[in-house]
């Protein structure tokens, strides 16, 4: 049994993980309607520019700062550049524009900081530490009160401002929110620097785990199926998509593996996601965007 609860409990922490990914693509559809395909390539570009700096001794957060303004910077630039003129086009032309957007970022940071392979310590160690009797990764034990904190600031955000009244306005009708006065643009970017933000915190987590590397961006395809459960229009859904996929690929690959072959953790992931849009399209805390449709 205790086995199964360190399991359990370390599938837990690190769905936690994959959360902080999704948490950025749900302050976009939130605030857009649409996929923003172009998250990974910013947690890519966010956790490169930050180890890049590092390796050429500015301080850790000198360093934090200048990378934060440089997702504000290209934020600023895709709400000028690309997100202003589709205004109230088709949610699939967005898309289009966020896939594009991923590829010219990926670009970017390639252009500034090359493509060599980088180790990013962030001075927390990855050793087990026993929590209630069970053993646990200090990282995966920092990753979720992050995730945590970060999802305490966002609910605060989102739901005890004039900014978040505002958001969820657009996020509910473009046109009635441009009709009283509201200013998309400026929400769109705002979210957008947000989502920087999170991606940067992301960029700085999985990149300590993985290195930063351009495969990097591909995290995002983890994020689809904690999308698909948690809802894509819900903070809250995205951390618990998070723990039932962290959760679950960790138990079926302990459990199932054995028997059917390694590697399951890799695709059992997106067949429990296939599950849930048979039975839920929406998600767990998808019901609203279902009425609204």
């Amino acid at each position: 049994m205790e086995f199964f609860l360190e399991v359990l409990a370390g599938g837990l922490l690190a769905g936690l993980m994959y959360s902080l990914v999704a948490i950025g693509f749900v302050l976009i559809y939130k605030a857009s309607g649409v996929f923003n395909f172009a998250q990974g390539a910013m947690v890519l570009f966010a956790a490169l520019t930050f180890v890049s700096l590092l390796e050429r001794g500015v301080p850790f957060w000198a360093s934090f700062a200048i990378t934060l303004l440089a997702m504000v910077a290209l934020a600023w630039g895709i709400e000028r550049v690309v997100l202003r003129p589709l205004v109230n086009k088709p949610p699939i032309t967005l898309f289009m524009a966020t896939l594009g957007l991923s590829y010219i970022i990926e670009g970017l940071a390639q252009f500034l900081w090359g493509a060599q392979v980088h180790g990013l310590e962030l001075g927390i160690s990855d050793e087990p530490l026993e929590v209630g009797g069970l053993l646990l990764s200090q990282f995966d034990l920092f990753a979720a009160t992050t995730a945590g904190v970060l999802v305490l600031l966002l609910s605060l955000l989102f739901n005890k401002t004039r900014m978040g009244i505002s958001l969820r306005a657009v996020a509910d009708d473009q046109l009635a929110a441009l009709s009283v006065g509201i200013k998309l643009q400026r929400i769109w970017m705002i979210v957008w620097a947000v989502a920087g933000f999170v991606g940067l915190v992301a960029g700085l987590l999985w990149g300590a785990r993985l290195g930063v590397q351009f495969s990097l961006s591909l995290v995002v395809l983890k994020a689809l199926p904690v999308l698909i459960i948690g809802g894509f229009t819900s903070i809250g859904g995205a951390i618990v998509g998070g723990l039932i996929i962290g959760a679950s690929e960790k138990l079926a690959e302990v459990y199932l593996g054995p028997l059917i072959g390694g590697g399951i953790e890799n695709w059992f992931p997106y067949v429990l996601a296939l599950l849930f849009l048979l039975v839920r399209p929406a998600g767990i805390f998808g019901e609203r965007a279902i009425e609204r449709v």
